[in-house]
């Protein structure tokens, strides 16, 4: 029944910034905790933000701590990951995960996931 579907992603220039959108559907956002995920090719997946608005838990990868925020839009179970100061290391395949449980999307096993959006900065 969940489903999540990214949006948002794009080729900017180095400096720039983007905005993903995660729509759900089949729960309510408010009850659940959504991660962002990025994968480049060659490389690990890799963190990037984790909100659980419930509980009043977040999480920033170092990497991307003070340009990236993540924020749900109540009402529309809409997701968002607000991306500034782009830098070519952003370059990924960005993913929406959600699951219940905090503790799953901190390590990295959350139940439902996105099919992805891709991000691209050029230098």
């Amino acid at each position: 029944q969940v489903q999540l579907v990214e949006s948002g992603g794009g080729s900017v220039q180095a400096g720039g910034s983007l905005r993903l959108s995660c729509a759900a559907s089949g729960y309510t956002n408010s009850r659940f905790c959504t991660g962002w995920f990025r994968q480049a090719p060659g490389k690990k997946r890799e963190e990037v933000a984790i909100l659980c608005p419930r509980g009043g838990s977040t999480y920033y990868a170092d990497s991307v701590k003070g340009r990236f925020t993540a924020s749900q839009v109540g009402g529309k179970n809409m997701l968002s990951l607000q991306m500034v100061s782009l830098k070519p290391e952003d370059t990924a395949m960005y993913y929406c995960a959600s699951d219940p449980s905090y503790q799953a999307l901190i390590e990295g096993t959350p139940t439902y996931w996105g099919q992805g959006t891709q991000v691209t900065v050029s230098s």
